[in-house]
């Protein structure tokens, strides 16, 4: 299979376990410890799985990192570890910082993996969920 630029780049920096942004806040890992929250979907065995790790900052109440650790093909690890880089600063709220099928198209993801993908959105959600369970139900 052929993957587009951006594809490559956040792949390799995770696969060499990397960011792919600047400082340490993001890319491939786990979080632990006061204010940390941890959210996973999918299964191994089913060839995805996908597992957010953030750690909010208490004010005003935003993520302060984000990590992640993925099971799947090169699309799923891109788009989590991008997803990942994007999150720092944003407002705990369940939307993505874009759309499953405008990471699709940014990625250039054939529509097959769109099932996968969603699994990374589900990830996405059960962090949130885990951070605000009030908010985001």
């Amino acid at each position: 299979m052929k993957y587009n630029e951006l594809t490559r780049r956040y792949f390799d920096a995770a696969a060499s376990g990397h960011s792919s942004g600047p400082g340490p806040s993001n890319g491939p890992g786990t979080l632990s410890g006061p204010g940390s929250f941890r959210g996973a979907a999918g299964s191994r065995a089913l060839g995805t799985w996908v597992q957010f790790d953030m750690q909010v900052a208490a004010e005003p109440r935003v993520i302060a990192a984000m990590r992640f650790l993925a099971f799947g093909c090169p699309h799923v690890i891109a788009v989590a570890a991008w997803l990942a880089e994007h999150a720092v600063g944003r407002s705990v709220e369940p939307a993505l910082p874009e759309s499953v099928q405008a990471l699709r198209a940014r990625f250039e993801a054939p529509v097959e993996k769109l099932g996968r993908l969603l699994i990374v959105e589900d990830a996405w959600m059960a962090a949130m969920r885990a951070a605000a369970p009030a908010a985001v139900h």
